[in-house]
């Protein structure tokens, strides 16, 4: 049978590969260390790289002064912004309010007479040793005036506030309008309102920033480097203005992204560098120079107005939104709009008006992080829904399911939800698996909570998404698979290979695949968004199943027998009773020899839809949603406020599993990142300045801060990806912080509205309530 995209599905009882724990192809290699990153890699002739930044974060640049720097031997190249021949990068943000218009996003390469956040690129230095640039580094000298500054985005709203753009510092406005909010809110017997405040967070992958570049034989600008999006080479083309077949991005296996590395990092440095001296440059940012630099996750300040029928319908939403989106767009207007969507949440609301605007700051820039627009909105509603519940009397689970949106239902946005809702069996089975309660230690409070999420999975649908695949049965029967996939260690390129293995009945091993090359794989898109298995998944489905079926027609002539009646299954295609049978070697020598193709490229388009009403927000944004949700249970210190999470449980429908171990891998690591952004990790400025500016002050979660984490992957086989698949990348980590503050609240009766749930904001939230204790209805563990 055919899905709506036209490719051929196969049922259950086909499955062999899909749905299984096969190793990741890449697993060995990575278990050893022999694994090679973006800079594992040492050429003849190397220069190393340092970058000299901004120490205020507004000033103009009065004068940069290089010669003390230069004359140290062993100094090769100090690079500046008049000597770059395109010294702006461009992010096109289609689809902005006619209020704000359309907006290019623009940075500037290196600071040319104005910087407007600490640690801003000012010059570029290439020595003959990491140690000489970072000592010319420090030689570099800068005069600074100081201009007037501004940190918090609402202030930067202010008509008198410094302006960091001629059009204003508010980039974007969205909205969303839906039913008559003021009538509902008359109708409601209940109003629940809180506003929630989000922080800035680190990516804190574990591979910085890093990358390697040269000259080849042709005079192509060659940069390895740790990417998610391999179409970068066309901006550094653009900045060194040559003709974009002129360079040439190569995306090795990459040590995490989780957005930080969607926009240009160090590749167009490496590109001026390696263009001006011909030699080959390694770049690769300290722990240090990481957390100091672009991009982070948007904080947000989120009021929420709910309100609540007798009997816990949900009647009216208001909220407004504004994010800090630092000192430059980047893809800060494309976050609300993602933040406008996802607002509501997974529940039915009639009557709901929801305002949002991105607001420059002269902080570090913002853009994208896992959970794109969605991790904030989720803080914020979920936080609510259970409000809402105590506020009716209700549990919150069973608050949640009357009002759960369903299949076939439109979101506030207008948005049709296509695919199963399995929201009730997540929820329940998440609940359930916390197991029963139990007596808290002494000096301990023990809570319990629970939130639910849907998270958006593919790029918006009218920016016309495409993933284009090759692959290729080759004369020993082995296939070749090219995609330019960026694998960023989420087994993207395994997926793939399983997918391939599935369709061909071979083991993974007779698979070989290459990835991430903009100058030898088919395009393929970003590694963003979760939509790597939904779009190249698609395309290496419907470039496998194109040429299985044309080979199979081959085959049949040969075997006299015709396809429907063939199988390829271990290297072999057989008839139907198995006796006549060639080997896929057997296939591809007579496919030479008779001129039928034995490869075939194809491309997989993405449904697309027209651009939403600016005015309502009403419109199709999204292919698809993934739903779930998590449970957790927290012990807390009466006397400290530290708070331990014992138990997390997280429960998501993906539709159909491709890879069981790395389904259950993301649901884990997202639920710890989604720990590190409820309790501890806050990319803290003063005055724009990181005071947390290393692993010792910012604190990610480690092993040992970490609980069991039980997970518990559904299939609807509902989904827009192949066989009905859904992605679970981002949507894995955005109920944990809403799920542990209701966990907190379960715990001490008080609601925490700020992240991170700091021991300090826990212990200041318990003073009150801890004396009356033993009056509160919550606090027992059961979530009541």
């Amino acid at each position: 049978m055919s899905d709506v995209s036209g490719q051929t599905t196969m049922t259950m009882s086909d499955v062999a590969m899909v749905g299984s724990r096969a190793p990741r192809h890449d697993a060995r290699d990575k278990v050893h260390g022999i694994t090679r990153y973006a800079d594992d890699v040492a050429l003849v002739g190397m220069l190393h790289a340092k970058v000299v930044r901004s120490a205020h974060a507004c000033a103009r640049l009065v004068s940069v002064d290089i010669s003390r720097a230069a004359a140290l031997p062993g100094v090769q190249c100090i690079i500046t912004a008049a000597e770059v021949p395109n010294n702006v990068l461009f992010t096109d943000v289609p689809g902005q309010t006619a209020e704000v218009g359309a907006l290019r996003a623009r940075t500037q390469v290196l600071a040319a007479d104005r910087v407007r956040y600490f640690g801003e690129p000012i010059a570029l230095i290439a020595a003959d040793s990491e140690e000489i640039a970072a000592e010319a580094r420090d030689l570099v000298e800068v005069q600074y005036e100081i201009l007037p500054a501004i940190y918090d985005p609402v202030q930067a709203m202010e008509a008198d506030a410094p302006q960091l753009e001629e059009t204003g510092n508010v980039i974007a406005r969205w909205r969303v309008r839906s039913g008559d909010p003021e009538a509902g809110f008359a109708s409601a017997d209940f109003i629940v309102e809180n506003t929630y405040q989000t922080q800035f967070v680190d990516h804190a992958f574990i591979e910085p920033e890093a990358g390697i570049g040269w000259l080849d034989d042709d005079g192509v600008v060659t940069i390895r480097v740790a990417t998610q999006v391999v179409e970068h080479y066309r901006d550094v083309a653009n900045v060194l203005d040559v003709p974009h077949n002129k360079v040439r991005l190569i995306a090795p296996f990459v040590g995490g992204g989780f957005g930080g590395k969607e926009d240009v990092t160090v590749e167009v440095y490496i590109g001026l560098l390696v263009a001006k001296t011909g030699r080959p440059v390694r770049l690769v940012y300290t722990r240090e120079e990481s957390i100091a630099s672009p991009t982070k996750r948007h904080p947000f300040t989120m009021r929420y107005k709910h309100g609540v029928q007798q009997d816990g319908t949900l009647i009216a939403m208001e909220a407004e939104f504004v994010s800090d989106a630092g000192a430059y767009a980047y893809l800060s207007p494309l976050v609300m709009l993602y933040a406008m969507v996802h607002s509501s949440g997974p529940y039915r609301i009639p009557h709901v008006k929801v305002d949002g605007a991105a607001v420059l700051t002269n902080n570090t820039p913002a853009s994208a992080f896992r959970g794109f627009g969605s991790a904030q909105p989720a803080f914020g509603y979920e936080s609510q829904m259970d409000a809402c519940a105590r506020a009716v009397g209700m549990d919150p689970l069973e608050f949640r399911e009357r009002n759960y949106i369903k299949k076939g239902e439109l979101l506030p946005s207008g948005q049709t939800i296509d695919h199963a809702v399995l929201l009730p069996e997540t929820s329940r089975q998440a609940w359930s698996a916390l197991g029963p309660s139990r007596v808290p230690p002494a000096g301990k409070l023990i809570g319990r909570g629970l939130a639910s999420t849907m998270t958006s999975f593919g790029r918006i649908v009218w920016l016309h998404d495409w993933s284009a695949a090759w692959i290729e049965l080759q004369m020993d029967g082995t296939l070749l698979l090219r995609i330019g996939v960026p694998d960023i260690g989420g087994g993207q390129a395994s997926s793939l290979v399983q997918i391939a293995a599935e369709i061909f009945g071979l083991p993974m091993s007779d698979i070989t695949i290459h990835v991430g090359d903009s100058a030898l794989t088919p395009a393929a898109g970003t590694t963003t968004a979760t939509r790597q298995l939904y779009m190249s998944g698609s395309a290496i489905h419907k470039a496998c199943t194109e040429l299985h079926e044309s080979l199979l027609r081959h085959a049949a002539v040969v075997l006299h027998s015709s396809p429907g009646e063939l199988t390829m299954r271990n290297g072999s295609v057989s008839g139907p009773d198995g006796r006549e049978r060639m080997t896929f070697q057997q296939l591809a020598v007579s496919c030479s020899r008779e001129g039928q193709d034995r490869h075939n490229f194809s491309v997989f388009h993405a449904p697309t839809g027209d651009v939403i009403d600016f005015e309502t927000g009403q419109g199709r944004v999204f292919p698809d949603f993934t739903f779930g949700s998590q449970a957790v249970e927290v012990e807390v210190d009466c006397e400290t406020g530290e708070v331990e999470v014992v138990k997390l449980v997280s429960c998501y429908d993906v539709g159909r599993i491709i890879n069981r171990n790395s389904v259950e891998g993301q649901m884990e690591g997202g639920a710890v990142m989604g720990l590190g952004y409820a309790l501890t990790e806050d990319y803290a400025l003063l005055h724009g300045e990181p005071r947390t500016p290393n692993l010792m002050t910012y604190l990610i979660p480690t092993a040992l801060d970490s609980p069991d984490v039980f997970t518990i992957p559904l299939e609807s086989g509902e989904g827009a990806g192949p066989w009905g698949a859904r992605g679970i990348g981002e949507p894995a980590m955005t109920p944990t912080a809403p799920a542990v503050a209701n966990a907190l609240f379960d715990a001490i009766g008080a609601r925490l509205t700020v992240l991170p749930m700091t021991p300090e904001r826990i212990w200041r939230a318990t003073r009150p309530s801890i004396a009356n204790q033993e009056e509160r209805t919550g606090g027992n563990g059961n979530g009541a």
